[in-house]
């Protein structure tokens, strides 16, 4: 059984700023009105300048609500998750709108699907930009009913989880790599401080019960929540549905809808293998990441500091880490991500290719902390064949190096802070 441990660590001026619990570091914001500042919120209010309407997406508790309540104060706001907003909505659209003819926030707008087609009628009829700003965190439904009705009349961003960035900044970043990966991203954790252990299995039952049971193909959502718990096996590894299909007992069909189900919630992301064949043998199939390291050790059963040290994952569950903050650093500006990995069928690999329009950057990761040759030979293998000068190992060391042959070495926070 595991031992109960909570620990307090209080800074010089009496501020409770982080606890520790079951062996799992967390922060504590101290008990102040204050947001995290979002690396997002300027690409937000400059879209809110260029389009009539803005839709934030994301995945649940990113902290789209709070963001644009922030950002625009002079706008009401509403929440369709409100029954009366809702039935109002549903049965009188024309004289819903009617209420807010300058412009409202509109929060868990997929709630309401057919509000989309009376709000193209309004919008079309404006010239006011940023006039409505809509969340939702069914991105799916949400996605769905915007290509319907509001195609290139809405611009379109999503709120992912916090960046190790936006932690550094608020002094809210945990220095143990492991107890970061425990906690993950999310904002409860860090601003309702809620512990990682309680928060995760009331997030993905909260997911499953109110997301996914909207979609009318999952039918069995405990055949689903089995699926979601093999997939964190296979984090950071090759998606291969034929073999999910089997383990699931679901034709290929129905783990494809499903894929793209956890794919378009922003509770997973596929990276897609480089497209640049150099010597015939590439792999094509993406490889599976879930957005947050947390929900990862949950689905795992990993509890400790300790368990997750000696996991056989936690190279994978690492890897996923960084890039994860990669794919945060690209949506964080409203970005394409540009972002893929490559492997040959004869074992040689390159975590993620960063295809800019200054060139191509390989990156390695390695989730050690001393510095090995084995680190090298794929890039370098990779730079043979592709002609690339320069390539970045990110590890887990403090070591910087800037070896001759064009790999820079760094720790992978220094990166990204």
């Amino acid at each position: 059984m595991l031992g109960f441990r909570f620990l307090q660590y209080v800074a010089p001026n009496g501020r409770l700023v982080k606890m520790e619990l079951y062996g799992i570091e967390f922060r504590k914001i101290p008990y102040i009105a204050y947001m995290i500042k979002r690396e997002l919120e300027q690409k937000l209010v400059k879209l809110a300048r260029t389009f009539k309407t803005v839709a934030l997406i994301g995945a649940r508790q990113t902290g789209k609500t709070t963001l644009v309540k922030s950002v625009f104060k002079d706008k009401e706001y509403v929440t369709l998750e409100n029954p009366t907003h809702r039935a109002f909505a549903m049965e009188d659209p024309n004289g819903f709108l009617a209420s807010y003819k300058e412009g409202a926030i509109f929060d868990e707008i997929q709630r309401v699907p057919h509000l989309f087609s009376y709000l193209q009628e309004i919008i079309d009829s404006s010239t006011k930009k940023g006039q409505f700003i809509l969340t939702g965190s069914n991105n799916f439904l949400l996605q769905q009913n915007i290509s319907q009705s509001l195609a290139g009349r809405v611009g379109i961003l999503n709120l992912m989880p916090f960046s190790i960035n936006e932690l550094n900044n608020a002094d809210l970043l945990i220095d143990s790599d492991n107890s970061l990966m425990l906690n993950g991203f999310y904002p409860p954790i860090y601003d309702q401080h809620i512990p990682p252990i309680d928060w995760c299995p009331n997030y993905i039952q909260t997911y499953i019960e109110r997301d996914v049971r909207q979609i009318k193909n999952v039918t069995d959502l405990i055949v689903f929540e089995r699926f979601i718990k093999l997939l964190a096996g296979r984090n950071g590894q090759e998606l291969n549905m034929s073999s999910f299909s089997n383990e699931v007992g679901v034709d290929m069909k129905t783990i494809q809808s499903w894929i793209g189900i956890l794919e378009s919630s922003s509770i997973i992301y596929l990276l897609r293998a480089y497209h640049k064949n150099y010597n015939k043998t590439i792999i094509k199939r993406p490889k599976l990441y879930f957005i947050d390291t947390a929900l990862v050790c949950f689905l795992l059963g990993i509890k400790s500091e300790e368990h997750l040290q000696s996991h056989p994952l936690r190279g994978h569950i690492f890897e996923g880490l960084v890039v994860t903050e990669l794919i945060k650093q690209r949506v964080n500006k409203g970005a394409r991500i540009n972002l893929f990995y490559w492997r040959d069928k004869t074992g040689h690999e390159i975590d993620i290719i960063v295809d800019s329009e200054t060139g191509i950057t390989p990156i390695e990761i390695k989730s050690g902390m001393t510095i090995s040759s084995d680190y090298f030979k794929n890039l370098r293998y990779w730079n043979k064949i592709s002609n690339v000068k320069s390539s970045i190992v990110l590890y887990a060391g403090n070591q910087k190096q800037n070896r001759s042959d064009g790999i820079s070495v760094l720790n992978w926070r220094s990166y990204f802070v």
